[in-house]
């Protein structure tokens, strides 16, 4: 067993519960024959919870979890181009991937750029797989923004958001994984919390209470109720890269920016 790996890990591997052949149903199906990794509420970590919150969905509401999001999110919001599987017909607007070989910027080969988007498969999982347009991921933002409604369409109560953008994690959680390379964070309902200003320079700048995630291919978006701003930062490279995140930021806020007086 390689260094640091743990049983567990190995038995999810083997599991697979996030193939793209299998339906949500499946999924929590193979993740139940899992152990953990560790008790609940001791640690954090990355994983798969906003994919079981998505089978959650289908199992509470009855629907496919695809007809779900689309009945209540995207035709409210009229994020007309956001989905799991685009039509053929978007493929020449799709955004390249990029990675980055020896000092140059390299294409993703055509074949695996359309598998996630551009084939069919029966997983539509909560955490990925999604393609969408800057306009349409603006107007989630912008609604979560606006505690919960946009141009007049309600999705969340401000309840719910207020929920949803609160640090949730317990002080006594001092493993955190990689949690704290985003800065002065804690985490709420799937997005990580700001808590306060950046403790080092080096840190992102931003203002407390904001909250935002970002994405394997150097993507980016935040909220920030304090400024009544929002941003969405797709870039399409790999790997990640958290230099353009605090580049961005800085000419967003300036690179001196402390916060709103009284934050």
């Amino acid at each position: 067993m390689a260094p640091g790996r743990q049983p567990a890990h190995d038995a999810y591997v083997a599991a697979a519960p996030l193939a793209l052949d299998i339906d949500l149903a499946e999924a929590s199906r193979r993740l139940a024959t899992v152990p953990l990794l560790y008790q609940p509420g001791t640690q954090w970590d990355y994983s798969i919870a906003v994919d079981m919150q998505a089978a959650l969905v289908e199992k509470l509401s009855g629907q496919p979890f695809a007809d779900y999001v689309r009945a209540h999110i995207f035709e409210p919001l009229k994020m007309t181009e956001t989905a799991w599987r685009q039509p053929d017909a978007r493929l020449p607007r799709f955004a390249a991937m990029y990675e980055k070989k020896d000092c140059r910027m390299v294409q993703q080969d055509a074949a695996t750029a359309r598998v996630l988007n551009f084939q069919d498969h029966k997983l539509t999982p909560g955490g990925f797989g999604l393609a969408s347009t800057l306009d349409d991921y603006q107007r989630f933002a912008r609604m979560l923004l606006n505690d919960g409604q946009l141009d007049g369409e309600r999705i969340l109560k401000p309840s719910t958001v207020r929920l949803m953008a609160s640090d949730q994690l317990d002080p006594a959680i001092g493993e955190r994984s990689w949690l704290p390379s985003k800065g002065h964070v804690g985490f709420g309902f799937d997005f990580a919390v700001r808590k306060g200003q950046p403790l080092t320079a080096a840190e992102s700048r931003g203002a407390t209470g904001e909250y935002f995630w970002d994405g394997m291919a150097s993507t980016l978006f935040w909220v920030d109720p304090a400024n009544r701003l929002t941003a969405v930062f797709f870039v399409q490279t790999v790997p990640y890269d958290g230099t353009l995140h605090r580049d961005f930021r800085a000419a967003v806020y300036g690179p001196d920016y402390r916060g709103p007086v009284g934050d």
